[in-house]
């Protein structure tokens, strides 16, 4: 380990002077700028060093750039503005936002009237990197290929792109590699990545050839060849130094990491992860700090480390929803939609365009064949007419079928991620209440292990001096403590079960469930979690459970997730309620007591479930849509509207029946009414 410090510090001098040496470069290219061209290529490259280091500052360069570009009207200028935008986006882990400007300067490159192919290729590739990233691998293979295929003829006609993106050729190739690995293709990928790798080594300018060295790296890695893996690793992390490219070093800490954990080397492995975690929460790298923090917890995993595991996990996870948020989903893919909207309209309009040419072509030749035949002519011209209107509107049915077929199946996939999300949210409500509830069991255990080792050495004691009676008593004491140990032991795995059967996917088969449990544990965790999040909440909380209820059939899962929706809506408020009243009060003064009670009775034949709270209420003119998907009173951000919708879905595919009785001001009043068969 000290021999690994020793030379990353020496690197660390070299780089520090290697860095200086090229930044002074780039601003001495812009001070010494002959035009204003030149100008907004220097700040292009500004902007472009600071995006792989420090991406707001990235943005100062580029706006500017952008500014004098639309100044002088250099529409060139202006699309490498947005570039770099574009990137700097990517950096900070904002997709939605780095795809709405890679359509913005596809619009842009669409109004550009003159040779525009030295960058036309960069678009598909920008795209294509962005549906990469958000999962969609038959999308950006397609925008990956229409790049390089732009690429390659550019080449057979000797075109030479531009020497701000000629550092990119590489992209194309690297992508590709890296779906390939993706689908468990390593061969084909290593092909692609080498040849990548070989563009970037090769070309005059070397600031991507860390990302080409993850990317052969990686492909090495899957492979099983682990020492040139390390070797490129090494390789791109020592490149990264040159130009302070903060962004792919990061990356590559990350990669050396979960390489050194699969060759068992433990303690090099939580180094480099933590030292790649020390810099992605630094400059903000969301997605490459989830990356780092999901290594270290898989090392203390099989370290046994629980506490240093879930504290990585919940980095991991809080990482993970600031990139990949239910809402940030949503936007990419609707701005996905809309830009297919806008391309299909675009084509549409080249097709009413051919087909007016072809319209006029059409009436030229009927006037000539008006002079041979006057009678011939009127009767081929309504036929003309005719076919024309039938293939006109059999092509525009076709177009909206397909273009409603396309709609539809975007709306289910957005629908079917949206409540994946949701269920999600449900057991990220659990886990603060689950953490406090698991604390007492294992308080206990810890306690009486340390009694029960103070009592052997008692014990050891009295067997050396004799005492036989005193030492069956502390044996005694012993084998008590012992029973409560294994009694808090198994409430501690009765509750991680209780979560891993929330969080495990239903599989949709019913089984005999306990309904007054599922309503006791949701209750406590329910509430726990809130004073978590907020140590000054209190409310009473009241259970009133039938216990001639017994077990029914239901899917536990999806029970379960109805009464913590229901459970959490109450506590949610009643905490809302009680910050009006706290606001509106004089200090000190008494007012408000929330209030929240949970109440099960046995039917005849049906099993009814209460959940009450006295909050604000629910006002008459919004009561009817509260079981509608989408709809919800909470501030944005705050709820998506699916919990009462995914509810009320549950009860029904149960056989069941659930209402809401609520009187606005005082409270409201969720009931499930369930067959016990």
């Amino acid at each position: 380990m000290k021999f690994l410090l020793l030379i990353f510090f020496s690197l660390f001098i070299n780089h520090n002077a290697t860095t200086q040496t090229y930044f002074q470069k780039l601003q001495s290219d812009y001070e010494h700028a002959g035009n204003d061209t030149a100008r907004v290529f220097a700040l292009c490259e500004l902007g472009d060093y600071y995006t792989w280091l420090k991406p707001d500052s990235a943005l100062v360069y580029v706006n500017r750039a952008i500014d004098l570009s639309e100044k002088i009207k250099f529409t060139i200028g202006k699309y490498l503005g947005l570039r770099v935008m574009c990137f700097a986006a990517i950096a900070n882990g904002n997709y939605p936002k780095a795809l709405e400007i890679a359509f913005r300067k596809l619009r842009v490159l669409e109004q550009y009237k003159g040779f525009k192919d030295p960058v036309s290729w960069t678009v598909s590739h920008d795209i294509g990197i962005l549906y990469r990233v958000m999962g969609n691998v038959d999308g950006a293979m397609a925008k990956m290929r229409e790049s390089m295929a732009i690429l390659e003829n550019l080449d057979r006609l000797h075109v030479t792109p531009l020497k701000q993106v000629e550092f990119d050729r590489f992209g194309p190739y690297g992508s590709i590699g890296q779906l390939y690995l993706f689908m468990k293709r390593p061969d084909s990928a290593l092909w692609y990545v080498q040849k990548a790798y070989h563009i970037c080594s090769e070309g005059k300018d070397r600031r991507r050839l860390p990302l080409s060295a993850a990317v052969l790296g990686n492909a090495y890695e899957a492979t099983g060849d682990f020492k040139k893996a390390e070797n490129y690793y090494r390789i791109g992390i020592e490149e990264s130094r040159q130009f302070n490219t903060l962004y792919f070093q990061t990356r590559l800490y990350n990669n050396l990491a979960g390489l050194l954990k699969k060759e068992g080397k433990v303690d090099s492995c939580i180094y480099f992860a933590h030292f790649a975690l020390q810099l992605a929460q630094k400059n903000k790298y969301g997605d490459y700090a989830s990356s780092a923090c999901a290594i270290l917890a898989s090392v203390y995993d099989e370290k046994h480390e629980g506490d240093s595991e879930l504290k990585y996990t919940r980095i991991m996870l809080a990482a993970k929803d600031t990139i990949f948020s239910q809402a940030k989903m949503q936007q990419f893919t609707l701005q996905v939609f809309d830009e297919q909207q806008r391309q299909q309209e675009i084509r549409a309009e080249k097709d009413r365009y051919r087909q007016q040419m072809k319209s006029y072509i059409l009436f030229g030749a009927i006037g000539v064949f008006l002079l041979l035949s006057l009678i011939l002519y009127v009767n081929n011209q309504n036929k003309r007419r005719a076919n024309v209107l039938l293939q006109s509107q059999k092509a525009e049915i076709d177009k909206q079928r397909t273009k409603a077929e396309v709609a539809l199946q975007e709306l289910r996939s957005t629908q079917a991620q949206l409540i994946q999300s949701e269920k999600m949210a449900s057991l990220g409500e659990l886990t603060a209440g689950i953490a406090h509830e698991i604390q007492n069991p294992l308080n206990f255990v810890n306690n009486f292990s340390e009694v029960n080792k103070e009592l052997v050495e008692e014990l050891k004691s009295e067997l050396r001096a004799g005492n036989t009676q005193s030492a069956i008593e502390i044996a005694d004491d012993i084998k008590e403590n012992e029973q409560k140990i294994n009694h808090h032991g198994k409430r501690a795995d009765a509750i991680v079960k209780g979560m891993l059967q929330h969080s495990r996917i239903s599989s949709g088969q019913k089984e005999l469930t306990d309904i007054n449990a599922l309503c006791d544990e949701y209750l406590r965790l329910s509430y726990h979690g809130l004073r978590a999040k907020d140590k000054t909440f209190n409310a009473a909380v009241e259970s009133d459970l039938d216990q001639a209820i017994g077990k029914i059939n239901t899917v536990p899962q999806d029970i379960g997730r109805v009464i913590l929706n229901l459970i959490s809506n109450a506590f949610y408020a009643v905490s809302e309620k009680g910050k009006l009243q706290a606001a509106s009060l004089p200090a000190g003064q008494a007012g408000y007591k929330p209030q929240v009670i949970v109440r099960t009775r046995k039917l005849r034949d049906k099993v009814e479930i209460k959940v009450a709270d006295n909050g604000n209420g629910i006002p008459k003119n919004i009561v009817d849509k509260v079981f509608q998907p989408f709809f919800t009173t909470k501030p944005t951000g705050e709820g998506t509207g699916l919990g009462l919708s995914l509810a009320y879905d549950i009860i029904k595919a149960h056989g069941g029946e659930i209402k809401v009785e609520t009187i606005e001001g005082e409270g409201s009043e969720f009931i499930i009414q369930l067959p016990v068969l």
